[in-house]
């Protein structure tokens, strides 16, 4: 078999990998039976596990790769690494050997391998992380996830318009309802870069999706389809969030293994509560994707199992079926906005309220990088945490 690919598998990326992932991708393939995966590894060991797996083998066409990216290698380093399962997976990407990849690998490593190999797309200044989560309404899209500790305005209206997408993509939705996530829902709450961001997108195309602010109680009650926020604030909002769920499910353990009454309660509420853990089985959210990229590329939790990482792979399938980079080029280029900041174009005054006038300068969506306002300070790539996506 030979490329063009539909996806490269880093078949070494993960806690249990490579078996985890080839036993996925026998999932995945029976799901797509049209897809053909470049799986980049040890040869041997690789070759050893399709042999058991029949479905995974008639897809897969495998690489050598003669060295692992671990958990614990910084960035930096994983840069040098030109051998690794990952590098050769983001070198067929961006080489346009295959439409995009999956890892379970080092979340760090990944993302910078992914800026400096394949690039943003035109335009984008910054890629960031997105994921799918549960709410009280159905799933909803959040991003930045951790990319990008620093975000300035163009930043944020950059990943509301990914996120639009992401959410039509992968979620099916026609018109996903957008919110910036802040401290209260006012439109006089928040600092400047979360204002002048809603402005620009109240009068953008997506402007009636555009809910306005949502606070953190939001993103669980679903009131918006996407939540956009820094990736310091989404970051924490997302283990915070993980942190609730394994609480809830330690307390309900004790609860229901309290007594010889409360073991009886549970046979009476089993149905409800296997009901229950199949929605909030993280297994259906795995796969958070570096959106902005000049390729697709997703990231599987790195302690997920064969189910989870063939989750992962239906996502990235979502991606390249549904053109997703192609979508964010045309929103992006529907988002050019004239050299007026958005206070000059509501008549505020920003020096009455003391500000430098500097501060006013335009963003302009269609611009090349470096045209906007640059306020964040962050490399992508520089977090060290291997555990990023959905758990």
């Amino acid at each position: 078999m030979t490329g063009p690919y539909t996806l490269a598998v880093d078949a070494m990326g993960g806690d249990k990998a490579p078996d985890m992932v080839v036993h996925g991708l026998d999932f995945a393939a029976e799901r797509h039976p049209s897809a053909r995966f470049l799986l980049i590894g040890d040869e041997t060991r690789l070759n050893a596990l399709l042999a058991k797996h029949k479905r995974a083998r008639a897809a897969c066409t495998v690489r050598h790769a003669a060295e692992v990216i671990t958990s614990e290698m910084k960035p930096t380093a994983a840069l040098r690494s030109r051998k690794s399962s990952m590098r050769l997976a983001v070198d067929a990407v961006a080489k346009g050997e295959a439409a995009g990849l999956v890892s379970a690998g080092n979340t760090g490593a990944l993302l910078a391998l992914g800026k400096i190999i394949i690039k943003t797309l035109p335009g984008i200044e910054r890629p960031a992380m997105a994921a799918i989560g549960p709410s009280a309404r159905g799933d909803v899209v959040m991003l930045d996830l951790g990319a990008n500790v620093h975000c300035d305005v163009r930043n944020l209206v950059e990943f509301a318009v990914m996120g639009d997408v992401f959410a039509r993509t992968v979620l099916g939705l026609t018109a996903p309802t957008i919110g910036l996530l802040n401290v209260g829902s006012e439109d006089l709450k928040g600092d400047d870069t979360v204002r002048d961001a809603a402005e620009i997108l109240r009068n953008s195309h997506i402007g009636p999706q555009f809910h306005g602010f949502v606070e953190g109680h939001d993103i669980a009650a679903g009131t918006t389809d996407v939540v956009v926020t820094d990736g310091f604030t989404g970051n924490v909002a997302l283990k915070t969030g993980e942190g609730a769920l394994k609480l809830i499910g330690q307390f309900m353990k004790q609860v229901f293994t309290s007594g010889l009454i409360a073991k009886f309660a549970y046979l009476l509420v089993r149905p409800g509560m296997d009901r229950l853990r199949e929605w909030l089985d993280p297994r259906r959210y795995n796969g958070a994707v570096m959106v902005g990229l000049n390729g697709v590329v997703v990231k599987s939790h790195g302690g997920t199992d064969a189910q989870g990482f063939a989750h992962a792979v239906d996502v990235a399938m979502d991606m390249v079926t549904h053109r997703f980079n192609d979508r964010i080029r045309e929103d992006l280029a529907r988002i050019g906005l004239d050299k007026r900041s958005p206070a000059e174009k509501n008549g505020r005054d920003r020096k009455a309220a003391g500000a430098k006038p500097e501060a006013a300068k335009a963003i302009s969506i269609g611009e090349p990088a470096g045209a906007a306002v640059t306020g964040g300070t962050s490399q992508p790539g520089s977090s060290d945490d291997t555990h990023l996506a959905t758990a």
